[in-house]
């Protein structure tokens, strides 16, 4: 089996991906969007891509591409992230630090701290900037990526663990064409369903009607987050997580009730939460 993953090698996705399907074959991508065309072109079996993080919040993109791609999520693994400051061995200076945008603002307080005069530049994956530090040498450049990164690409740690705040994770899910969840032998932490709702219409209490649907049947809505439509301002769609168990009458009735209200459902999977264990 064939498992895209967002890298190049020794990324954090590729950590994940290690975890969840450590004998199949991983194959590296250069974006989250390639992640996802690789699914739907039948390149690949499944992706890994992140899709939030606890001080960031949601990957954006990867949530704009669920809206857009018509694929499923089969599992999600939460796992601790660790940032760190490296160099080329031949520098010692520092004229500019690179990284994935979120792996940056991560790591905000302590380059404002201690690299204040120093500029950033964003790039398309934590451990694809450290790759770029490697082949450069001539260049006095500094990646933020993690200690596996630092090792492959042969390069120096210059500051440990400079993420903003201890507790520091990303959860990463697997996407694929099938309807279908993974059993890990990984500890669970929870079961959750997955739906992008987009209204009828803007009208008053047309959210709220979306909730209830939700609340009286008491159906614990652990995140809730609107995106852009992208077609005007004021149009959105909403990525929901009901945090429970599937029932096969519970559940489905509310979906069936959201379609009855006009909403547009999209069901992205029933699936399982696990916990990187090191």
């Amino acid at each position: 089996m064939k498992i895209a993953f967002l890298g190049p090698q020794a990324s954090f996705t590729q950590l994940a991906a290690s975890q969840i399907f450590p004998e199949e074959e991983l194959i590296p991508q250069s974006s989250i969007l390639d992640c996802f065309n690789a699914v739907m072109n039948n390149e690949v079996d499944k992706a890994v891509v992140p899709l939030e993080n606890s001080i960031e919040g949601t990957v954006s993109m990867t949530l704009d591409y669920l809206y857009n791609f018509d694929v499923f999520i089969e599992t999600e693994l939460v796992m601790p992230i660790a940032h760190h400051l490296m160099i080329h061995p031949e520098n010692s200076i520092v004229e500019k630090i690179i990284s994935h945008p979120q792996a940056l603002a991560q790591t905000y307080h302590f380059r404002h701290e201690n690299y204040q005069e120093i500029p950033s530049q964003d790039f398309n994956s934590t451990a694809a900037s450290a790759k770029l530090v490697s082949e450069n040498p001539n260049e006095k450049w500094a990646a933020v990526a993690n200690r596996s990164a630092a090792k492959l690409y042969g390069l120096k740690i210059i500051h440990e663990n400079i993420q903003d705040f201890e507790q520091n994770h990303t959860k990463f899910v697997v996407i694929s064409k099938n309807k279908e969840s993974l059993n890990l032998p990984l500890q669970k932490s929870s079961e959750k369903t997955s739906l992008i709702i987009t209204l009828p219409e803007d009208h008053a209490g047309g959210l709220h009607q979306v909730l209830s649907v939700f609340a009286w049947r008491k159906m614990n809505l652990s995140k809730i987050e609107s995106r852009t439509l992208k077609t005007g301002l004021g149009n959105y769609f909403f990525f929901i997580n009901v945090d429970s168990e599937w029932h096969p009458i519970l559940s489905q009735n509310a979906i069936d009730e959201l379609v009855a209200l006009k909403a547009n459902v999209k069901f992205l999977g029933h699936y399982s939460e696990y916990i990187f264990v090191e």
